[in-house]
């Protein structure tokens, strides 16, 4: 629930998952009617009115979730944009196996080499690989596929559109495999890409390549036993001659916090490893210094406020990553492949910090064993870029389930 008195515009959108143009909407009508805060006039929102509407939201959650679901058979994934293996170690922990990864860079190739020496890491550019002869063999192609635009030709976009885009090849590959499901992970983003053409462009493509798409969601990692407010978009195709639904996996009610992430408790048996990190300037942390946890920057003296925001002092808005301090009773912010940029800081609690490698990888679920290889700088990458283990995890017990009903429905006699 919310904590402080009084919440920023940006800050009200993010915590109730809705747009500043709905709530400026919501102000307008009497919904959520914000205060002026004196010095900016900038709308502020009052704790109890959030919690109002929050409570419902929460109360319409299911108690008592349970998404697991164990293979009838083993099921196989093709993983295209793989990365530092976020998405595979929860497939995995779902009883997924992988048959092959493909992933251009080489640091994070490495980080999948030393933690499952027994998988077959495919190195190089997508568009040198032909997956023909995993046809038949794997069940599943996945893929977290950077998003680009398109460059349009005639009145529908097809298959060949776009092509020199990463989609592209995420769709080739599908072509050429023909597995009964594929999964395509991005950022919320995508939604309002290009207006929304470019979602579009991706739907039209799978539905030519014969897949129907799964009405499109937004996932919440929060929801998924994730101590962090990271959303993803997922694309689920169903190839066409398969008429088994699939559902996505249902939200869990108990939200996991920082202090959940790095110290001993539900998600972890230990408190998080010491390891490597990055540091602020010292004018930064001179400045960081003065900001409470889970305050921001304004929470600094008036001066320093414009001293530290510059131009972007009076551009208005929340920009409540700038001078960013997470609290250890909240979830972390969604972390980014630099912990100390300015517009996305994630200060720690009680130390004047960056959070360091091994925090990054707690925040994003990933198992303390598990080692990143490169330049530190590398590995925040390498952890920022991945799928939060355990959403990957939920994500796999959904497919598994609609793969048990679908294998079950193939013996069944007509």
């Amino acid at each position: 629930m919310v904590i402080k008195d009084y919440y920023s515009l940006s800050e009200a959108a993010e915590i109730l998952g809705k747009s500043k143009e709905t709530l400026r909407r919501w102000d307008k009508d009497g919904k959520l009617p914000a205060v002026r805060e004196p010095m900016s006039d900038y709308r502020i929102y009052k704790k109890e009115d959030i919690n109002n509407l929050i409570k419902p939201l929460f109360d319409n959650i299911e108690d008592d979730i349970d998404n697991s679901e164990k293979p009838l058979k083993e099921y196989k994934v093709l993983e295209l944009f793989a990365g530092a293996g976020g998405l595979a170690i929860g497939l995995e922990k779902a009883g997924i196996k992988c048959a092959a990864l493909n992933e251009i860079d080489k640091w994070a190739c490495q980080t999948l080499r030393e933690n499952r020496p027994n998988w077959n890491v495919l190195e190089g550019d997508i568009k040198t690989f032909n997956f023909e002869k995993y046809n038949g063999e794997v069940d599943i192609v996945t893929g977290g596929f950077p998003c680009q635009a398109f460059s349009y030709a005639g009145k529908r976009l097809g298959l060949e559109d776009a092509r020199g885009t990463l989609f592209y090849e995420f769709a080739r590959t599908v072509k050429e495999v023909n597995p009964p499901i594929c999964i395509g992970e991005n950022v919320k983003g995508l939604r309002s890409h290009e207006k929304g053409e470019t979602l579009k462009g991706m739907l039209s493509i799978l539905d030519e390549i014969g897949y129907n798409v799964v009405p499109v969601q937004v996932l919440k990692a929060i929801n998924y036993k994730v101590p962090q407010k990271r959303e993803r978009i997922i694309l689920v195709g169903i190839r066409k001659d398969i008429d088994i639904k699939y559902e996505y996996p249902k939200p869990y009610q108990t939200i996991y916090n920082l202090s959940d992430a790095l110290k001993k408790g539900k998600l972890y048996d230990s408190n998080v490893p010491k390891s490597e990190g990055a540091k602020y300037p010292q004018h930064k942390k001179e400045v960081l210094d003065l900001v409470p946890p889970k305050g921001y920057w304004r929470d600094l003296p008036l001066d320093l406020q414009k001293e530290y925001m510059g131009k972007s002092f009076y551009l208005g808005g929340g920009k409540t990553g700038m001078a960013r301090r997470i609290g250890w009773d909240e979830p972390s912010l969604t972390l980014t492949c630099s912990p100390a940029q300015k517009q996305t800081e994630r200060c720690h609690p009680d130390e004047t910090r960056p959070f360091t490698v091994r925090e990054y990888a707690r925040i994003q679920t990933f198992p303390d064993e598990w080692k990143f290889m490169g330049s530190v700088s590398q590995q925040y990458k390498q952890i920022g870029n991945a799928v939060p283990c355990n959403l990957g995890k939920e994500i796999g017990y959904s497919i598994v389930k609609f793969l048990n009903d679908y294998y079950s429905s193939l013996s069944k006699p007509k």
